[in-house]
């Protein structure tokens, strides 16, 4: 069995990250995505003038993660996109916590080469991307955001991991994107408690989501409000002063902004609180 100093320096992103790719001529059945392989890239349904969509899985699942079953037709339903499904579960799929978060910064960097081998066989720009991660993947979007040529232009941090991120400098930050935006559903326990993007929401308080009888299920509910927001544009968030507030639901302060959907609202910054339903639809409006 290999240690945790062997199995972290035994993963190697170039070559066992899996790249899917999704639109809507194969929503369902996925093409491969190779670094450097321009022959098998003019193969897919690739298109450089489509948005491109990038899903980044979490802790010990892969490409089959339920993040991406929510998301993928979800994405496809609303936008006539490129959806590539990254598969880290190489990196990920650690029983050792400690070796999974080490290989978040590694997987990110090498998932940062594909993108610019792919924005320069193509001429796709990072103003055209959408990056999505869950937990650890949320973090790893960051880590992506930040080793691009360019600037992407929606980074969405759904649940980042809180467990061996407080003080690790690879952490999810605002300036990893043109617009960051982050969702606490399970805040100060699986997820990060503080604020980490140009916007956070804190749904329901950011923690115990209605519905939900686990800590895992408040895990997950961040990507189902997502889901929902790609096709309604729902759940609409009320400014809060401070983090203590949006826990609480004390925000009184002007303002409004909406969870989610397709576009960034590049330029708009702040903390926000909102109440869903326990069940689809989850978006009270």
């Amino acid at each position: 069995m290999l240690s945790d100093v062997e199995a972290v320096n035994s993963f190697d992103p170039d070559r066992q990250i899996v790249y899917h790719l999704f639109t809507r001529a194969n929503p369902s059945v996925s093409q491969p995505l190779l670094m450097g392989s321009e022959g098998l890239l003019g193969l897919t349904n690739y298109n450089s003038r489509r948005r491109t969509i990038v899903l980044l899985h979490g802790w010990r699942v892969g490409a089959d993660a339920a993040m991406n079953t929510q998301l993928v037709p979800a994405f496809l339903s609303a936008e006539d996109v490129n959806v590539i499904v990254v598969d880290w579960s190489a990196g990920a799929g650690s029983i050792n916590y400690a070796t999974a978060v080490a290989n978040t910064l590694t997987a990110g960097e090498g998932i940062a080469r594909f993108i610019n081998w792919l924005n320069r066989a193509t001429g796709a720009v990072p103003a055209h991307y959408h990056i999505v991660g869950h937990s650890l993947g949320a973090h790893q979007a960051g880590i992506i955001g930040r080793n691009v040529d360019g600037s992407i232009a929606y980074i969405t941090a759904l649940e980042a991991a809180q467990l061996g991120f407080i003080n690790n400098d690879n952490r999810f930050r605002a300036d990893d994107g043109a617009y960051t935006e982050v969702i606490h559903t399970n805040a100060g326990v699986l997820g990060f408690l503080n604020t980490l993007g140009h916007v956070d929401f804190y749904p329901n308080g950011g923690v115990g989501m209605p519905g939900c009888d686990s800590q895992e299920c408040d895990h997950a509910r961040s990507y189902f409000y997502l889901t929902e927001s790609l096709i309604t544009g729902g759940f609409t968030g009320r400014r809060c002063l401070t983090v203590a507030a949006a826990l609480t639901g004390n925000c009184l302060m002007p303002g409004t902004l909406r969870m989610g959907g397709l576009v960034a609202k590049t330029g708009r910054t702040g903390i926000f609180h909102l109440e869903t339903n326990a069940a689809p639809p989850f978006s009270r409006g």
